[in-house]
Order: structure tokens, then sequence, then C-alpha cells
């Protein structure tokens, strides 16, 4: 049986917005396809009439430096970015993030935009995002047929496990931007994972931290885990333990009993108990946040203008 009726490759954002716009709600985005693929084989998704391919639209695939943020376009694959220079400087967290995703096939196809479209609270490009404050550039078409696109919160993009606030039938994602980094300033990622077929994320968390100029206190942190709700999560209770604090093992035990008094970790049949989810909690934080901070120590960076 066919899967959709029409198959259009688009060029440019333009293109693909136009493209979607005749078939008003009834055509989906593709890239990399490692999600969709499956969602449509299982039913978890309505055949689309039409399918937009956006592979080829070279704006998808900036990766760049701009002033005082670096951008992602939607369109760059894992692979691409786990070999990126720049990102292995500005932005470790997503590196090791976008390292651990499925196997070296997915992450040769596989998206960060995809990533982050199918608006699952555990994937971990979108958590190591969260945690770098990234913001996310949606662009569609309006009623008079002008292509607008606007910046958003990484955080708004989420309405519930794979229910995304991007429409993908009517809109898409095109870039993300996130500050670079700062001086004395480290982020880092990790996560527990069951091998099954694909290695299936149980728990991830990632880190940003910036140390005062002596390097003894916190004075910016951000810590996203995942899954720990219906959406990607910020433990905004264990950064404010962190911030102002001096750099040692009681402040990271009272970050990591905060960030489990507002954690809403659950059992999953599929990964792991809520128990387990509670001690590897334990684990990851006590492995993420000094690694963050060991890199912030020897990062000296220059202030962005």
């Amino acid at each position: 049986m066919p899967r959709w009726e029409t198959y259009h490759l688009a060029t440019t954002v333009e293109d693909a917005l136009n493209f979607l716009a005749v078939y008003q709600g009834e055509a989906t985005v593709i890239a990399g396809g490692t999600d969709l693929m499956i969602d449509l084989e299982t039913g978890e998704v309505p055949l689309p009439r039409g399918v937009v391919d956006i592979t080829r639209v070279k704006e998808l695939q900036v990766l760049r430096r701009e002033g005082k943020y670096v951008v992602v376009g939607a369109g760059v694959t894992h692979s691409r970015i786990v070999t990126s220079s720049l990102l292995q400087v500005e932005a470790p967290c997503l590196v090791e993030a976008c390292g651990v995703i499925g196997g070296p096939q997915v992450r040769n196809m596989g998206t960060l935009g995809g990533n982050v479209a199918h608006a699952l609270p555990a994937a971990d490009g979108t958590v190591a995002l969260v945690a770098l404050e990234a913001e996310a550039q949606v662009a569609r078409r309006t009623a008079e047929g002008q292509v607008v696109r606007t910046w958003h919160p990484i955080t708004s993009l989420f309405l519930g496990p794979g229910r995304s606030a991007v429409d993908s039938t009517r809109e898409l994602i095109v870039a993300f931007r996130f500050p670079a980094r700062r001086p004395r300033e480290g982020s880092a990622f990790d996560r527990i994972m069951r091998p099954q077929g694909v290695a299936l994320p149980i728990l991830g968390v990632a880190a940003r931290v910036q140390l005062t100029p002596d390097g003894q206190h916190f004075q910016r942190a951000c810590l996203c885990i995942g899954p720990a709700g219906p959406v990607p999560f910020r433990a905004r209770q264990a950064e404010a333990v962190l911030v102002g604090q001096p750099v040692g093992e009681e402040t990271l035990a009272q970050a990591v009993t905060a960030a489990l008094e507002e954690a809403r970790l659950r059992t999953s049949r599929h990964r792991a108990t809520r128990e387990y989810r509670q001690e590897m909690l334990r684990v990851l934080l006590r492995r993420v946040i000094p690694k963050a901070v060991e890199r912030a120590r020897t990062w000296k960076g220059v202030d962005t203008p």
C-alpha cells in the first residue's frame, strides 16, 4: 500500500511552505525520516496525501557562529554535529548528546530539527538544546502568502509527549541558535540507556555552568533532565541551589537533592522503574555537573559583544 500520493523536493524554505499550503494540512515534511517512517509504518501518524522533502534546502544546513550566537540549521545531521570543530568548542553537551543517538546509520540521516520536532521529552539533542537555552526559528506562510520567520524559546515548542507546538503540515523549523560560549563556561551531557535494537534512553542529563572569575563559585547554571515530565524538563530549583554557591561536594549534594524533589520521574515498562531512575539521576548529576565545571575552569574564552 502506498504511503502517500505525491512526493515533492523543495529547494528553499518558501518552496517547502508553498507545497504544504497546497495540501491544507494533509501533507508533512521529511528530512532524515528516521522517526517519520517508523511512525507511518506503525500507524502512529495518519498517512499524508503529500510529502515534502527538505534535504535540498541549503538554509537548513547552516552551521556557524553569528555574532553572539551559534546557529545550527534544522537539517544538520547528528553525525555532522559530532564532527563539527565549532560545536566541539562551543557546545560539548550537544556533541555528546548527538553522539549517542541511535547507531551510525541513524546519525548519518537523522537531523537535529527532526529530533526536536518529534517532541519526545527524552530526546538527546533536545535535552542538550534546553541546557544551552536555545531558541528555534520557525517559518510559516501567512494568509497573504508571505513567509515569516520568528524565534521562539526551545521550551515553548513542546505540548506533551510526541506533541509539538510546531505544525509540521503548515510550519517548518528552520534553525536553532544559542549563546556562544562565555568565559569560564562549560557544558556536558550523559545518559543511561538500554540497548534494545536502538539505544533507548532511560534518563539523560545536560548541564551548562558558568563560574565566577576566580573559578570558585557558580555564576550561572542550566540543567535539563529527560524524561522527567511530559516535556523536556529544566531543573530550575537545582539551578537556583547552584548559583552563587561555592563549587564543591556540599553544593553538589544540595543540587542533587533539589533535582530529585522537583523531577517528575515515573516507571516505564519500556525503560525503567521510577526508583531506578531516581538512583540514576543521582549518578548522572554527579557526572555531568563536575564535568561541566572542569570544562569551565579550562576555558578562558572571550566575552561576546
